[in-house]
């Protein structure tokens, strides 16, 4: 969004006086906006691309790496030290000389940096910067930039600083039909379609219903399944960024508070959503990884007033990860779940204890952007995998590339120390790409990886490869081809999901399971099977309320002649629930504010009421009264149907059984 001249100017001096500006609105913003006009643009293209475009996850291969050279320059000066070894840096600044002097003092090469001399407001420039989209998959790159949600004009127009500098299109959602407000730390894209938001999304465009924002990130960003999730009560910003991330096409890195602390209860019901109610691009259960929301350095959560510290708010830079770090006490078991989550990577920690406070941190500092000649590698990857008689192993990906390819090869080995062999990869219709790995005896480990090469670079898929890596086990022809088994917790409950590619005389699945090593295999369950098909089936099962603690579960398929197959398993933490009812948020609360939350846990199926008195007994309202489901549940309580004061809520519990009756009261307090 360029302005004159003499505009240009004052904006550039401004930027000098407003370089501690918070990721959130400072009061004086707030005013602000409630009159700010944002800025019209005279080189952005005010309409979608009139092409079907994808918008590029964060692991593939970039072309840059943009920041702006404000406050918090000894974060930023280690961000230049790892990312330049990786791809060019792209620095916003008002002065290119300062900038070098400083990495030179801290000992950081100028290696591979670019400076773009423009006016800016902030650091945040994950959530003003442009996005990249590929027409085509691969073919045309460009740039998208949505409407700042902050009264910081010259954030809002690096974008199109940057997209001169780059060479690429810019396209803006500025004008309607298609104006679209929101920011980069609230969205995450997987590079097939998915997007995933807080429900933000939603109330910064309450003009527009959700159908009519899904068309706009349709059209411009290629999103045709757009995942909102409730807002989180104790992150100011309900940026997703803050507590979640897209590690692959398939898996969710999610943080996790103790029980019932903070903003945990919100994530796991968030969480139990997602998985109740979306497949991953492949058809299966996300699959989810934890890792810690560690307490500040006074031990306090966000609920009790502490720093909102997070170590999902990380970047990917092509192999290296950057993690934000804090204290030693947590950093090494998050940079250790990185590691076992991310084989190959590089994961380095820079400590963000300065400006964390400030509710950012690495992601929300840095906007990655694509490169232009991409080769875009998509594998749907098997933990078990039988051989096609006379072929061997197949192995499929699919596989795009902007440039003629040159080379395109799958490589295998049984030992990663010894070295690798490789295979040609066939080009099948529809982008497909497939190789056979040669036969071998069943029970062994297969690692693999795809490189495809243009005369312009050679992409590997995992990009770290060879030192990450796919595997799956050998395993003789079976008349039940099993492809898929994951399980995961809800609710105190188990579900088991599992599918096939085919099934021949497939009476059914029993499961079983055990709490530990001198434990029995235990059946709990069986589901029939589907006898003779060559169809993918997808099963599910349900153990309620095994207990808690390590939970351990395997298959074992019975043909309808008696011969038994047993599959290998996995485990799964289940945590139990009691009964609790927690302190609502905000509180106190204004009257004027819509509503104020409250969860609470049933341990199991139960009647509960929750109602609200007032100072002197007397019932106000009652938001529940019903059987509801064990786990955890949320209500929002009207406030603006109260007037200032003191006020209780009771929560009484009846269990479906009958037996155990109770009762539990908090404080909330309503101001004028």
């Amino acid at each position: 969004m360029t302005k004159p001249f003499s505009f240009f100017l004052l904006l550039l001096s401004f930027a000098a006086l407003a370089q501690d500006l918070p990721k959130g609105l400072t009061p004086e913003e707030k005013e602000q906006m409630k009159t700010y006009v944002v800025p019209s643009s005279t080189e952005g293209v005010q309409s979608p691309p009139s092409f079907p475009v994808r918008t590029m996850a964060e692991w593939e291969t970039l072309g840059g790496l943009i920041i702006t050279w404000t406050s918090y320059q000894s974060i930023l000066r280690q961000i230049v030290d790892h990312a330049q070894e990786e791809v060019p840096v792209y620095i916003i600044c008002s002065d290119s000389n300062s900038v070098k002097s400083y990495l030179t003092q801290g000992g950081v090469p100028l290696n591979n940096l670019n400076f773009i001399l423009a006016p800016f407001n902030s650091i945040w420039v994950r959530d003003y910067g442009p996005w990249t989209v590929y027409g085509g998959g691969v073919d045309s790159l460009l740039l998208v930039d949505w409407v700042y949600n902050r009264p910081r004009p010259s954030d809002d127009a690096s974008p199109q600083a940057f997209a001169n500098r780059y060479g690429a299109v810019l396209h803006e959602t500025t004008l309607e039909p298609y104006r679209f407000v929101a920011t980069g730390g609230n969205f995450m894209a997987d590079g097939l379609g998915t997007g995933f938001s807080s429900k933000l999304i939603l109330s910064e465009n309450s003009s527009k219903t959700e159908a009519q924002i899904n068309a706009i990130m349709s059209s411009f960003m290629g999103i045709n399944r757009y995942i909102k999730m409730d807002v989180l009560p104790y992150d100011g910003i309900h940026h997703i960024d803050m507590h979640m991330k897209l590690l692959d096409e398939e898996t969710l890195l999610v943080g996790e508070y103790p029980q019932g602390v903070s903003d945990g209860p919100q994530i796991e019901l968030n969480l139990q959503y997602v998985r109740n109610n979306f497949l991953s691009p492949f058809g299966r259960p996300y699959k989810v990884v934890r890792i810690p929301m560690p307490p500040d350095n006074l031990n306090r959560y966000p609920s009790q007033g502490g720093d909102y510290r997070t170590f999902t708010n990380s970047v990917f830079v092509n192999r290296t990860v950057i993690v934000p770090t804090y204290d030693v006490r947590y950093d090494t078991t998050a940079l250790r779940i990185y590691r076992e989550a991310l084989p190959g990577y590089k994961v380095v920690g820079i400590n963000s204890n300065s400006i964390i406070p400030a509710s950012g941190a690495i992601h929300c500092i840095t906007k990655e952007t694509g490169i232009k000649d991409q080769i875009h590698i998509v594998h749907d990857r098997v933990q078990l995998l039988q051989p096609a008689p006379g072929l061997g192993y197949p192995i499929k990906a699919y596989a795009k590339s902007k440039l003629p390819v040159t080379q395109a090869l799958l490589y295998y080995t049984t030992d990663t120390l010894t070295g690798w062999n490789s295979v040609p990869l066939q080009s099948l219709p529809g982008d497909s790409i497939l190789a056979y790995i040669p036969e071998m005896q069943p029970g062994m480990d297969v690692f693999y990886y795809f490189s495809i090469s243009t005369q312009a670079r050679t992409v590997t898929r995992p990009i770290t490869a060879p030192y990450g890596y796919f595997r799956f086990s050998t395993d003789a022809p079976l008349p039940v081809e099993l492809t898929s088994f994951d399980l995961y917790t809800m609710n105190g409950d188990v579900v088991l999901r599992w599918s096939t590619a085919s099934e021949l005389n497939n009476r059914g699945f029993e499961v079983e399971r055990k709490t530990g090593e001198p434990d029995e295999w235990r059946r709990v369950g069986f589901v029939p099977g589907n006898g003779t098909t060559l169809r993918t089936v997808n099963y599910s099962f349900t153990d309620k309320a095994p207990g808690s603690g390590e939970m351990h579960y395997r298959l074992k398929q019975f043909d309808h002649d008696g011969t038994v197959k047993i599959y290998n398993g996995s485990s799964v933490n289940v945590e139990e629930f009691g009964y609790e009812l927690y302190q609502n948020y905000p509180n106190p609360v204004s009257s004027g504010d819509p509503s104020t939350v409250v969860y609470f846990t049933l341990k199991e199926d139960s009647y509960a009421a929750l109602t609200v008195y007032n100072a002197i007994g007397e019932e106000v309202m009652k938001p529940v009264v019903s059987v509801m489901g064990k786990g955890i549940h949320r209500v929002d309580i009207p406030t603006r149907e109260l007037t200032a004061g003191v006020y209780f809520y009771r929560l009484e519990t009846i269990p479906q059984g009958g037996n155990g009756k109770g009762t539990l009261i908090r404080k909330m307090i309503v101001t004028n």
